[in-house]
């Protein structure tokens, strides 16, 4: 099974191409489509679409795992990311692959089992599942490779993800976040 996962922004959209192969998890490709803010935005509108079907075209995902809206207090910010969304969604539907829409909640906590976690623990959480050595960056990567992973563990594959057994992994990933990084634990 071979997931790509959308964090849509007017500015940076981030993705993650995941490929789930008997209970092994490889990252095919990742990145952010960064956009200049002096383009209008149809132009970026269209970039990211340009860019995201080249990633389709290249790595032939099955579906695509995209991050629903937030509430947002700028309605013109919200109206944006609306607008990348469409885009999203009409790409997808141009190439024929499924889409499931995840909260961001339901990212973190399928993640870290924590839906208020930051976005420093989901791009910990992250780079431990798929056994990267170090974080993609900026966060919009780590993020849409959570929306990924979080399709593997909860969309139509469920059964077919398996865990790395807990002996591979010495000490849980969430323990170990809070002994490397009390500064960023709210207790």
């Amino acid at each position: 099974m071979v997931v790509l996962g959308i964090d849509p922004g007017s500015l940076n959209t981030g993705y993650g191409v995941i490929q789930e192969s008997s209970g092994v998890l490889s990252v095919l490709v990742c990145g952010a489509v960064r956009l200049h803010p002096r383009r209008s935005h149809a132009e970026r509108i269209g970039e990211i679409y340009r860019e995201l079907a080249k990633v389709i075209t290249d790595f032939q995902p099955e579906r695509l795992a995209l991050e629903t809206a937030f509430l947002s207090r700028n309605v013109q910010s919200a109206l944006k990311l609306g607008q990348v969304r469409g885009a999203v969604i009409a790409l997808a539907m141009n190439q024929h692959l499924t889409l499931h829409e995840y909260a961001p909640r339901e990212v973190k906590s399928a993640i870290t089992g924590r839906g208020a976690a930051s976005k420093e623990q989901v791009a910990f959480m992250v780079t431990r599942m798929l056994g990267l050595t170090v974080a993609p960056k900026p966060f919009d990567v780590t993020d849409a490779l959570g929306i990924a992973l979080c399709d593997l563990l909860r969309g139509e594959s469920r059964n077919a993800f398996l865990p790395v057994p807990k002996a591979r992994c010495g000490r849980s990933g969430w323990s170990q976040f809070v002994a490397a990084s009390p500064d960023k634990v709210i207790r």
